[in-house]
């Protein structure tokens, strides 16, 4: 199966915005590709206000007692179709498409990063950003899973945005930063990044800490025509 790709600007693909809280709708750069490589949400899809979602985190302390990166197993190539994940996400999210040569070697191509507001040329110089990080996520409740679902988790190609292409300089900012620590540096970035960020949580059944959900509703006030839409991970 195959990933529709987005046909929202790349600033707003799980929000449901006004024309005048998303500053690209109208662009060129909003018209849907020819292709598709991304799977497709599975599911029911859930739509909320973003206030009406960050109540619904179920608030609970975090321990990152246990964890290591590499109880992630990253960019496998669940469909086998010769792209791995971090591939499919840069195909997917490409304003230009890349080349797609042998073993799914991607050259050319241009993309948005849309935490610092930039155009990038160079795939190289993208990261593939778990908008929710694995330590987060592990400190959420993924410590609880089986190796199987944090595999599952790390490649999750099923949700707009649970994965996302960006600046390498901003993603490396991040760390394994929640929103009470750290959000992006573009002006126009919040709300999208806010409502990836508790769409992504509910998406995986995550909890969140009281740090966290206080700078969520924080930032949700300035956010009035937000709406999450998600999935329930199968």
């Amino acid at each position: 199966m195959f990933r529709a790709r987005r046909l929202a600007v790349l600033a707003c693909p799980l929000l449901l915005l006004s024309t005048a809280a998303c500053s690209h709708t109208d662009s060129d750069d909003a018209k849907p590709p020819a292709s598709s490589h991304r799977n497709p949400a599975d599911g029911k899809r859930n739509r909320l206000s973003l206030t009406d979602a960050i109540s619904r985190l179920r608030t609970a302390p975090e321990s990152r007692a246990g964890y290591t990166r590499t109880k992630f197993r990253l960019w496998t190539d669940a469909d086998h179709n010769g792209c791995d994940t971090r591939q499919e996400v840069l195909l997917s999210e490409a304003v230009k498409k890349p080349k797609e040569g042998k073993g799914c070697k991607l050259t050319g191509g241009t993309w948005h990063s849309y935490y610092d507001d930039q155009t990038v040329t160079d795939a190289r110089g993208l990261d593939i950003d778990h908008v929710v990080p694995l330590a987060e996520a592990w400190d959420s409740g993924a410590s609880k899973w089986t190796a199987k679902r944090r595999e599952q988790y790390a490649n999750d190609l099923g949700a707009e945005r649970s994965l996302t292409a960006v600046s390498s300089g901003p993603n490396r900012a991040k760390g394994d930063k929640d929103p009470a620590e750290w959000m992006p540096p573009a002006r126009n970035a919040a709300c999208t990044y806010a409502s990836d960020w508790v769409a992504t949580k509910l998406r995986w059944n995550l909890t969140a800490d009281r740090a966290e959900k206080k700078a969520l509703s924080k930032i949700a006030a300035g956010c009035a025509q937000a709406a999450v839409r998600y999935s329930p991970a199968p």
